[in-house]
């Protein structure tokens, strides 16, 4: 007896898995970027190729123009720049309140003090270049956390000096002098504003913004599973299924007929 032939299957090297890059571009001043980031999390956390996902925070400012220096009331700030009642930003900080609860996040609009972001920015920034996207994360999550539960004054060097050390910049060797020192000066600009134009250029006009492979894009603090559904159109485009050729006399069904 003749042994038996395996059938060619057509086989070749498998492809390397391919890392995808998210992109997100947000606001530390923007309450639906910190919830927005909470809701991501839960879908990359249970997304099973976590290990082959590269995220990356872009920075964006929504009002570049907000004097540096000290914040003021928010509700004062937003009631001046749309022409609102306070009585209608209340009721508008009600409901994000409301929505952020549910992530779990504690907003307090009492305390909250608008200021100008941009310092905020390349403090993210010295983070990615001292210490990874590890300490982006935590510094992301210090700033969101010491703005909207808090009521820090991020338009102040001694709070952003304070939200560096809860992050960690000590464990990459920046102690609070060498953040201040690094505040005074201009360093990081140059990337912040980087990010703020490649925005521009895709056209992004709010945020929290996020994309995978500048291809696939949402816009929002959408819920989690539409990001699971952003990652999944990402990792598909990045490494596609192959089907082996095998035995093209092999018998199946197919969706309207089965050769029995």
């Amino acid at each position: 007896m003749s042994p038996a032939v395996s059938p060619d299957l057509g086989t070749s090297t498998p492809s390397p898995v391919r890392t995808i890059t998210v992109e997100v571009w947000s606001d530390v001043a923007c309450p639906w970027c910190y919830i927005g980031k909470r809701r991501f999390a839960t879908a990359l956390a249970a997304f099973p190729h976590r290990a082959h996902v590269e995220v990356v925070w872009r920075a964006y400012q929504l009002s570049p123009d907000t004097p540096r220096g000290p914040g003021r009331p928010e509700a004062e700030a937003l009631a001046e720049l749309k022409g609102l009642p306070l009585d209608q930003v209340q009721r508008m900080f009600e409901h994000v309140t409301a929505v952020a609860a549910g992530e779990g996040l504690a907003y307090d609009f009492d305390t909250v003090l608008t200021f100008n972001t941009y310092d905020a920015h390349r403090l993210v920034h010295l983070a990615r270049e001292t210490g990874g996207e590890a300490l982006v994360e935590r510094t992301l999550e210090a700033l969101f956390s010491a703005h909207f539960e808090r009521g820090a004054d991020l338009g102040v060097t001694d709070a952003l000096v304070a939200v560096a050390r809860e992050a960690g910049f000590a464990l990459a060797g920046l102690d609070d002098d060498a953040v201040a020192a690094f505040l005074a000066g201009d360093a990081q600009s140059s990337a912040v504003d980087a990010d703020i134009a490649a925005a521009r250029e895709l056209g992004v006009s709010g945020v929290p913004f996020f994309v995978v492979d500048r291809r696939y894009a949402v816009s929002g603090a959408q819920p989690a599973p539409v990001f699971t559904q952003l990652l999944d159109a990402g990792w598909r485009e990045a490494n596609p299924l192959q089907v082996l050729a095998g035995d093209p006399a092999a018998d199946a069904c197919t969706d309207d007929s089965c050769a029995i």
